[in-house]
């Protein structure tokens, strides 16, 4: 699959470390260090645009690394860039460590996966069919 993409940032076009890595590392491109206090959260701007095909969103993710060892997330994880979007990626991040973290121009900031997705028609019913679920909800599949 190709992506149109525009880069304004400093930073090189994003890309996979790996051979089957699902997501792409994207940096913020700021004028310089950006400091987040316990629980605050900021827009970071990454200084690119994309043109995704019909059918397609990229989903905004935390990096681990970062939610591990700085307490770093995306805070509408996952954030979704729709087909029809072509305004710059901004990642919202936000604090949840119990201290200032320092967000540095160039840094990877979280990761973006291209995934394909339908859009459904909803039709109103009185009913739903029957399943053995039923309406069972948070935690009533686990092992009993």
């Amino acid at each position: 699959m190709k992506i149109n993409i525009v880069n304004k940032s400093k930073n090189p076009v994003p890309g996979y470390s790996t051979n089957h890595s699902a997501g792409m590392d994207l940096r913020a491109n700021l004028e310089g260090p950006k400091t987040l206090k316990p629980l605050e959260r900021t827009l970071i701007p990454t200084g690119l645009y994309i043109e995704l095909p019909v059918g397609y969103e990229a989903q905004i993710r935390p990096r681990s690394g970062l939610a591990l060892k700085k307490g770093l997330s995306v805070l509408n994880t996952p954030g979704t860039i729709d087909a029809d979007y072509r305004g710059e990626i901004g990642v919202i991040l936000i604090n949840l460590s119990n201290e200032e973290v320092i967000i540095e121009d160039g840094e990877r900031i979280c990761q973006m996966v291209i995934a394909k997705h339908e859009q459904a028609d909803l039709i109103q019913v009185e009913v739903l069919n029957e399943t053995d679920r039923g309406a069972g909800g948070f935690g009533s599949t686990g092992v009993k």
